[in-house]
């Protein structure tokens, strides 16, 4: 009697979770180009989440040859803002901007 007990307040509890709506999210809009020397790629989800990025290959043929890309994402935030970043990749690294981000303090 107990495991029943036991096994229906836990289907229960199964049943009344809420479900993660992201679960079900699904890409309604996605393009990609690539070239010999570079690309651009986009999407978008039913979500609300947006990415678009595009590269380049730089110095091509040399020893200094690198790819720059450039880029930026944003998505709903489980309070509803939309949390935006756009960012730079090249040669100086990881370069990331968006309003969400801590900024150093001024020396």
């Amino acid at each position: 009697m107990k495991f029943l007990i036991v096994f229906v307040a836990l289907f229960a509890l199964a049943v009344a979770s809420p479900v993660n709506p992201d679960a079900e999210a699904f890409v309604i809009n996605q393009e990609a180009n690539v070239e010999p020397d570079g690309f651009s790629a986009n999407f978008e989800t039913s979500n609300g989440i947006k990415e678009e990025s595009s590269g380049r290959l730089e110095n091509q043929g040399s020893e200094n040859e690198a790819l720059s890309v450039r880029g930026s994402f944003s998505y709903p935030a489980p309070d509803g803002q939309i949390i935006s970043l756009t960012y730079i990749a090249d040669e100086n690294g990881f370069q990331p901007s968006g309003a969400h981000l801590p900024v150093a303090p001024e020396a």
